[in-house]
């Protein structure tokens, strides 16, 4: 029986365990997966679950649900002496507590890259998780509300003004997605004018979208300008502080809801390893996703995902020859992943990992999108279609999926759903408004 430990439980955890859990048999292997969260996001719909698209518990797959033979762990591992085969693992209730293994899986995935930019850290907010989108979709529609009822000053200005850092993919498809829903909101508060509500999108380099050719980075920037969109390239934010943004440019300008997407890093959890480590902080690893330290494999060791240096043996390789932080190197990587620990379990030769290039696709909100692989560029409503199809279909699990389409099905006939519900986040205020508490003792 080999003790299997995969931690983390995003897209290459779940993928890896399901592969497992089909591959080998009840006393082959016990699989055990760690994550400090039960379930599994699907990154690439976050800006539809900011927008109000798509209902924010639809794109998480419940890993309990979806793993049948796997021991799901809802802790944190805080150590791995991978020479001993001993992970510690920390859960949010008791003590920290030794797990032997025999086998580890490391896959997990990246978290927001920030730089010490003062106010970041206080005013900021991320889009990496579905408690951000779902945070970030409460706060647009909340603030409008209050602009609402505001008369014209700086207050209302800030309040609808929206920042993105970052012009990746994350970044546009954002900014594009919250500012057609903006443009929706603007027909239910009619005290709001086109004009009053700002967009900003601020680029540290001089285009967009590397993922895609220039002349369609281009385009998507014009796309962006006609919708009301300030897009600042060759800038870079230098404060933020108390909710005022200050561009390398020398602009200024208050900003309620500041989105950083400018890059990712391999979750800080590799740091408390003995694995071998890149410069950038990501695990080594062989094409066959195998740890290795000095192209030398380190046994019983397994990686994918963000979190790993894989080098990308395709035709069109990634930045530096190794395989990009997204979804379909994460997924592709862990059904291989699966396959190859199975192999060398039954003493049979891993295969490498060799991915050929899908495209690029984004949505730029409803009925606007890009398309990019190779040469070819589609641009407009055929590109969204295509957006909503891959990333449907390529969204884990049937009855996800089915979810997914089925909210998209009920916005075509019903319209957005654009109640927000942030006092969630403080549910008990209004039993404690209104709770009736005991009279103070009076001294004899």
């Amino acid at each position: 029986m080999n003790k299997i430990l995969i931690v983390g439980g995003g897209y290459a955890g779940l993928y890896t365990a399901r592969g497992l859990e089909r591959q080998l048999g009840d006393a082959e292997a016990e699989i055990t997966i760690v994550d400090p969260l039960p379930y599994m996001t699907y990154l690439p719909f976050l800006p539809e679950v900011a927008a109000g698209s798509i209902e924010p518990r639809h794109i998480v797959v419940p890993l309990r649900r979806h793993l049948s033979r796997t021991k799901v762990v809802q802790a944190k591992v805080t150590n791995v002496d991978h020479a001993n085969k001993v992970a510690t693992i920390k859960p949010e209730l008791g003590e920290e507590r030794a797990f032997e293994y025999d086998v580890i899986v490391m896959t997990a995935g990246s978290v927001s890259r920030t730089f010490p930019i003062a106010g970041v850290a206080d005013e900021a907010i991320g889009m990496k998780t579905i408690e951000e989108a779902a945070a970030v979709r409460d706060r647009l529609i909340s603030n409008f509300a209050k602009a609402a009822a505001l008369p014209e000053g700086p207050e209302r200005d800030r309040l609808l003004t929206v920042t993105v850092v970052g012009g990746g993919f994350a970044g546009i498809e954002t900014i594009a997605e919250l500012r057609d829903f903006a443009t929706y909101l603007l027909s239910r508060f009619r005290e709001i004018a086109f004009e009053e509500v700002s967009f900003h999108l601020v680029e540290a380099m001089g285009r967009i979208m590397p993922e895609v050719s220039e002349q369609t980075a281009l385009w998507v920037v014009e796309d962006l300008r006609k919708r009301g969109v300030d897009v600042h390239l060759e800038t870079q934010l230098q404060g933020a502080v108390d909710g005022v943004v200050e561009l390398s440019t020398g602009e200024r300008f208050g900003s309620d809801l500041i989105i950083w997407t400018a890059g990712v890093m391999a979750n800080p959890v590799v740091r408390a390893t003995d694995l071998p480590l890149d410069d950038r902080g990501r695990i080594t690893a062989l094409a066959t996703l195998q740890v290795a330290r000095d192209g030398e494999v380190v046994p019983d060791a397994w990686t994918a995902g963000d979190v790993s240096a894989v080098p990308d043996k395709s035709s069109t390789p990634g930045p530096g020859g190794f395989c990009v932080p997204n979804a379909q190197h994460a997924v592709r990587q862990a059904k291989l992943l699966a396959k190859n620990i199975v192999a060398v379990l039954r003493d049979e030769a891993p295969r490498e990992y060799i991915h050929a290039n899908q495209g690029a696709v984004a949505g730029l909100g409803l009925w606007n999108g890009v398309f990019q692989k190779g040469k070819l560029a589609i641009k407009g409503p055929l590109a969204w279609l295509a957006h909503r199809g891959y990333h449907g279909l390529a969204m884990p699990m049937w009855e996800r999926k089915w979810r997914v389409f089925g909210d998209w099905w009920n916005q075509f006939w019903l319209g957005r759903d654009f109640v927000e519900i942030s006092d969630r986040e403080q549910p008990r205020v209004a039993f404690e408004t209104f709770a009736s508490r005991p009279k103070p003792k009076v001294d004899a």
